[in-house]
């Protein structure tokens, strides 16, 4: 996998030659080529699906403490998962279910003897009324932008492990190597650098000299790059970049 600089430099040489590098003066110094790699990186994270992981984190509970501070990469939280089928195990105490043993003991040990997949159906659906009856499901509230997961109950004991089920946010060497993700990113990203270009020769849109001067293009050029731009936010709705097709859109 190569690195991120790796890839970013590789974006700024295409960026470059498409403008003309080498062949007229393209007025961007490497502060721009940075800005406009970025925006692409941000544009793509805002809309993309594909630009997050699925993914489990493990979280120890600490008695009384309802409020904790996950990971910055960790964009929203689906479920919270817990070992049981509700009863608070710590340090101090066991997790042991009686019909959970029994069923083991029966079922599963002594598989094609006993049992089938009635009874296996009718244990998972025990397991998930009791956790119904007796707390095996944990409400909680997450904060996008302060990364705070609220549990709403109390903790009575320490040393509850938990699972979170998760979306995490890829870093971002990992969308510039991946093949379909890099065209996107280095089109769009080229696109913002000739929307910039372009703001910065419309400023200038008439230079004057001996001869009568000469007429920028600073306007078609910026015209262009917002072309490009919005073509390519239509192709993320089409899923060029691998990521999956919505099943349904209300509005």
């Amino acid at each position: 996998m190569d690195s991120a600089t790796d890839k970013r430099n590789e974006i700024i040489n295409y960026i470059s030659l498409r403008l003309g590098s080498n062949m007229v003066d393209v007025e961007l110094d490497k502060e721009h080529y940075d800005m406009a790699i970025n925006q692409s990186m941000i544009r793509y994270r805002q809309l993309a699906p594909k630009a997050d992981a699925e993914g489990y984190v493990f979280l120890d509970l600490v008695k009384e403490q309802t409020d904790y501070i996950l990971p910055s990469d960790v964009r929203t939280v689906r479920q919270v998962f817990r070992r049981g089928i509700g009863t608070i195990s710590g340090n101090t105490s066991t997790n042991f279910e009686p019909f959970s043993a029994g069923y083991l003991n029966t079922y599963m040990l002594v598989g094609g003897q006993l049992g089938g997949l009635l009874s296996y159906e009718l244990f998972a659906d025990y397991q998930k009324q009791t956790m119904k009856m007796f707390g095996g499901h944990i409400m909680f509230t997450f904060d996008d932008a302060t990364k705070k997961l609220s549990i709403v109950r109390k903790i009575p004991v320490d040393g509850e492990q938990v699972a979170l089920w998760v979306y995490v946010k890829k870093n971002d060497q990992i969308l510039l190597n991946d093949d379909r993700i890099f065209p996107w990113l280095q089109d769009y990203a080229y696109a913002m650098a000739k929307f910039t270009l372009g703001e910065a020769r419309e400023k200038f849109s008439q230079s004057y000299g001996p001869q009568g001067g000469s007429q920028m293009n600073g306007a078609a050029i910026k015209a262009e790059g917002q072309k490009e731009m919005d073509g390519l936010i239509d192709e993320l709705r089409k899923t060029v970049d691998g990521s999956d097709c919505l099943t349904w859109i209300l509005g």
